[in-house]
């Protein structure tokens, strides 16, 4: 802490300069207050501080951390409640949901509250100590989400035939487990008091340990964020590649279908228009099925949409055999990658993008500044990294309702049931007597 004396005629003027998260700030102080000169004989006690409060610091934080409380409240209640988004993924996104409540529920108030007063931190170092633990373990707890969400997508798209959809084994319930152990190995740190430095200045909450700044650093943002980054790319790749393989069968089975029809259509069959009008016509039922066929998709017990007329069962039809048709119990395994996880997996690139976009100018600041003895950061610029970080909790479940239909589904039918039961209580307290 620095205490500055202006000469300014009398009464003296005082004013303190002091940080929060390292971020520089002026507090100016009113004219007319007279503080002693710590310099003079007989001043011992610490003179009061006169900080100017941020009201539009208190304004957005508070509109900040009621939007991300109900923005993932919402995200957690539609996985749990609709039975539509109850994937492996989406259990990923709940621990991701969870993460940012978190840091909306005990991180963000203390924060609000400091910028509000000035960047001056008024309450107990203890209080400080476990602020800045729950902000590195859950920012951290975010990031090694995204990191296991990615793992988890990794291994849908390369190793399909092991992969359970529905249900969470073992694989998910380590990585769940995993991300958030991690992230409080990366937080314990502060826990054991790396931060309680001697002659700490009381009224500045940060991190005081520059080399902890670094490490903390590498291991929450720059050693998790390159191997999500290639995690994604190889699954877009194996993505890519799946549906190249999969329009190559389907051609295929086309190719096979259209095999039949000639074959069909060249047998010693009585002319078509010699049949009746009602009776079903072979060569039209192949075209419709022609239209549809996916051989994938059959089933093993499945039949003929419609019985052959009595005019061919005698009749001698040429047939082909083509083993692409086959639909043996080998095919029946083979995994598919449905509509609803490539959904998934368009809203997830959005989400780290997100992330990236927010986080990474903190970390990057933070981690310059740390190192960087003589580098000069302005306070404007700290400040702006460090509310944009905060912002990204919010982000996702606005991203979720943007992108994903049935996340957007069930947000606007809950807030309109709500809406629904509160109107109906309203009507029902008016027409009370």
């Amino acid at each position: 802490m620095q205490m500055y004396r202006i000469k300014q005629g009398s009464p003296d003027v005082w004013v303190k300069k002091t940080s929060l998260f390292g971020l520089q700030k002026s507090c100016p102080c009113r004219r007319g207050f007279r503080m002693k000169n710590l310099s003079e004989p007989n001043s011992t006690a610490r003179p009061p501080l006169i900080t100017a409060h941020n009201f539009p610091a208190l304004i957005f934080g508070i509109f900040l951390i009621v939007v991300t409380i109900c923005g993932n409240i919402l995200v957690c209640l539609s996985v749990c409640r609709e039975k539509a988004l109850k994937t492996t993924t989406n259990y990923f996104i709940v621990s991701l949901a969870a993460a940012d409540l978190l840091l909306a529920v005990l991180v963000l108030p203390l924060f609000v509250y400091a910028e509000f007063q000035g960047g001056v931190w008024s309450l107990d170092t203890v209080v400080c100590d476990g602020l800045m633990a729950m902000d590195v373990m859950l920012c951290t707890a975010s990031i090694f989400n995204l990191c296991a969400i990615s793992v988890d997508r990794f291994i849908a798209v390369s190793v399909p035939l092991n992969y359970n959809r529905r249900h969470v084994d073992h694989r998910q319930i380590i990585l769940l487990s995993g991300t958030w152990l991690l992230a409080l190995a990366v937080a314990s740190p502060i826990i054991f008091g790396i931060n309680n430095v001697p002659n700490r200045d009381p009224t500045v909450c940060k991190l005081e340990d520059d080399n902890y700044v670094v490490y903390s650093s590498v291991c929450s943002f720059f050693i998790p964020c390159p191997i999500m980054l290639l995690l994604y790319c190889g699954m877009f790749h194996g993505l890519r590649r799946w549906e190249e393989a999969r329009k190559a069968k389907l051609k295929k089975s086309i190719q096979a279908c259209r095999k039949l029809q000639h074959a069909a259509a060249a047998a010693a069959l009585p002319p078509l228009a010699a049949l009746p009008t009602p009776m079903p016509v072979l060569p039209r039922v192949i075209q419709q099925d022609l239209a549809q066929c996916n051989v994938d998709e059959l089933d093993d017990d499945m039949q003929p949409s419609c019985p052959l007329p009595p005019e061919y069962n005698n009749s001698t039809i040429q047939t082909i055999a083509y083993t692409e048709i086959q639909n043996t119990a080998q095919r029946k395994k083979r995994a598919k990658i449905n509509g609803r996880e490539r959904k998934a997996m368009k809203v997830l690139p959005v989400v780290v993008g997100a992330f990236l976009f927010c986080w990474t100018p903190f970390f990057v600041v933070h981690t310059t500044r740390a190192l960087c003895e003589t580098c000069e950061i302005s306070h404007y610029l700290m400040s702006t990294v460090t509310w944009l970080g905060y912002v990204n909790s919010a982000l996702n479940p606005i991203i979720y309702t943007v992108f994903n239909t049935e996340f957007r589904r069930f947000f606007q039918k809950f807030l309109h049931s709500t809406c629904c039961y509160s109107a109906s209580r309203m009507d029902e307290n008016i027409m009370m007597p």
